[in-house]
């Protein structure tokens, strides 16, 4: 009986291969980090939707790529693919099922997980993922050919991403026709907690900061060449407006949030005016915070209160800023301090690093 030929792979082809599958994880990256920073629904929606198709259409590259590893363990063992290769595939792998488990709607804790939730972990994991991706991919001199931009090449990048789509789109209509809880995501990919009703909301923060001790009893106005303190009563101003808190961490809530427009608490102080351009810094008692361009004080609240009832102590007693439209890492808890600074608002980390 003849004995069967080895499946071989052109060298052309694994390289295609592999550099499909480093532009879906590079495209990936990008949009997830993108969606972390666009809190406005219908934008993040088709950032959200990309970032999805990428992550899925790496699965449409398993079959050439299980051909090119196997091939790869038939190299004499000097010249096979080192540990990181093997350690970035089951990162990737870990990524793709956590982010299709958080889109279903399995966004509740994990106990065998210390709590943590499918997001958490699909986000570690892409962390991992590109660590391991520059390491994988440092020295090894991939410069471009002119065969990448051959007419074979483009026709096989667009079928690529149009079955990238279609398998996001797929994924996203068996979501509807089962009922899934990921169907009624927003688009963000948020799922609603406590809309509504704030003591469903979750406690949560930006992974740096904590949840003080007890709250305070009222913060400081820096504004116009002025400094004045200001208590929390007089912070119950009865100005109100609904928005939607977003939280990066896959959840969001819609609530009635009452308490004093930013741009009128800001007109008191400065009697002489503010500066037609600036920024106004909101400093939280832990050391959290965020800028905001001051043109925008007119859509920022300071609130007290959440669907009439006083803020908890977990969600920024005794004042938090309501920031419409932003993620909910603006949303500053546990407010102590603002002041109007002629800095830019975009020069500071886009994300925060205290």
């Amino acid at each position: 009986m003849p004995r069967a030929l080895p499946l071989r792979l052109p060298r052309s082809a694994g390289r295609r291969t592999n550099l499909g599958v480093l532009s879906l994880l590079v495209l990936a990256g990008s949009t997830g980090l993108l969606a972390y920073g666009v809190g406005v629904a219908g934008p993040s929606r088709w950032v959200v939707a990309v970032h999805g198709a990428a992550g899925l259409g790496l699965l449409l590259l398993v079959p050439w790529k299980t051909v090119v590893v196997r091939r790869a363990r038939r190299l004499p063992p000097g010249r096979r693919a080192p540990t990181a290769a093997v350690s970035l595939g089951v990162l990737v792998a870990l990524t793709v099922l956590t982010g299709v488990l958080h889109a279903a709607g399995a966004a509740g804790p994990w106990s065998f997980l210390a709590g943590l939730g499918a997001l958490h972990v699909h986000v570690g994991a892409a962390v991992g993922s590109a660590l391991l991706v520059v390491a994988h991919a440092w020295g090894r001199r991939q410069r471009p050919r002119a065969t990448d931009l051959s007419r074979r090449s483009l026709l096989q990048t667009g079928g690529l991403g149009l079955g990238a789509a279609v398998l996001w789109g797929a994924t996203e209509g068996v979501l509807h026709l089962t009922g899934s809880p990921g169907a009624g995501r927003r688009g963000t990919g948020s799922h609603e907690r406590g809309t509504d009703d704030p003591t469903a909301m979750p406690v949560t923060q930006w992974f740096t900061d904590t949840v003080p001790d007890q709250s305070s009893d009222g913060l400081v106005i820096v504004a116009g060449g002025r400094r004045l303190r200001v208590s929390v009563a007089d912070l119950d101003r009865g100005d109100e407006v609904r928005a939607v808190l977003d939280c990066t961490g896959g959840w969001y809530a819609e609530q009635d949030w009452a308490g004093i427009r930013l741009d009128r608490l800001l007109a008191e102080v400065a009697r002489d005016g503010l500066p037609e351009d600036g920024s106004v810094d909101v400093v939280s008692r832990t050391g959290y915070r965020r800028r905001l361009p001051l043109r925008d004080a007119g859509s920022l609240l300071l609130a007290t209160r959440a669907a009439g009832e006083p803020l908890s102590l977990g969600h920024g007693a005794p004042v938090r800023l309501v920031a419409p439209g932003r993620r909910g890492f603006w949303w500053v808890k546990w407010v102590r301090r603002i002041e109007v600074v002629d800095a830019s608002w975009w020069a500071q980390p886009p994300f925060p690093l205290q």
